[in-house]
């Protein structure tokens, strides 16, 4: 009698609710680690395809000599080259001459900054500037800058100041333009809603047109880092005693052509880091670009 009153054993069975959750987190861990593995994937990708491409260049460098593909002589395999360049290091020289180099180039670069970003703001944003410039600009601007190296060393000399002056010549071009473009290009509906919003001049400037025209004025300062590496070199192999330009000529004329090439390649090293440390001011400046 007493078994048949007592209560019957209840089987709980899981709740619905319960196991939706853990299924969703589950899921949702699956695809946090999915996408994860495939950004370390993508990002190992994007990292490894010019490493790759670099190999197989300086590969073909190595082995073309020592194949007998070139006269080795000419071409030495990039490893004799690689010698060459810590040899260099390691006695100085290559410090000597990199400081040269970049000390002239550095310095007209800036003094090219400080002259072409102001004139190009000023070009661009009044127009009776830009009518009376702009025949003048246009003049220069189709004058190769190494046709007038000569001018340059007949005024100031075979000294530091036509090297730099040549620079400044062959930077402020590519920024002077940029500039102006960059400026002009900014969407007339933001200067208008600054403009409603009670921006003075100064405000308009600093809050709309610049932060717009940020990304085409730093192209234009790339071009122009890049410019003074080149016009730099090419006025170090006709006068100079101390830079890159000279090692590379001298290093030809001496018949050292492993130092030939290590000049060049450290040419290459210096332009890409800064051009690299542009890209980062860049990048830094226009923050407010969505990423690309």
């Amino acid at each position: 009698m007493s078994s048949a009153l007592a209560t019957p054993e209840l089987v709980t069975a899981p709740e619905p609710k319960l196991e939706q959750h853990i299924e969703t987190v589950a899921r949702k861990s699956a695809n946090q680690a999915g996408a994860a593995a495939r950004y370390v994937r993508s990002t190992a990708w994007r990292v490894a395809k010019p490493s790759i491409a670099i190999a197989v260049l300086l590969g073909i460098w190595e082995l073309a000599p020592r194949l007998g593909l070139v006269d080795k002589v000419f071409l030495p395999p990039f490893s004799e080259v690689v010698s060459a360049f810590f040899a260099l290091a390691a006695n100085g020289q290559l410090q000597e001459h990199v400081t040269a180099s970049l000390t002239r180039a550095l310095t007209g670069f800036f003094v090219a900054v400080a002259i072409a970003v102001p004139l190009g703001i000023a070009i661009a944003w009044y127009r009776p500037v830009s009518d009376f410039l702009n025949p003048i600009l246009e003049l220069f601007r189709n004058t190769a800058a190494l046709a007038l190296l000569p001018v340059f060393v007949l005024i100031l000399g075979i000294g530091e100041e036509s090297k730099i002056a040549l620079v400044i010549y062959a930077c402020t071009f590519p920024i002077l333009l940029n500039t102006i473009s960059g400026v002009r290009s900014v969407e007339p509906l933001l200067v208008k809603s600054a403009v409603s919003l009670g921006f003075s001049p100064i405000r308009l400037f600093q809050k709309v047109v610049l932060p717009a025209a940020v990304p085409t004025i730093f192209t234009g300062i790339r071009m122009s880092a890049a410019s003074s590496i080149l016009v730099l070199i090419a006025a170090e192999m006709v006068g100079a005693k101390a830079g890159l330009g000279y090692l590379i000529t001298a290093s030809q004329l001496n018949f050292q052509i492993p130092n030939m090439y290590a000049g060049i390649v450290a040419i290459s090293l210096l332009g890409l880091t800064i051009n690299g440390v542009l890209v980062l001011i860049e990048r830094r400046l226009s923050r407010w670009r969505p990423a690309t």
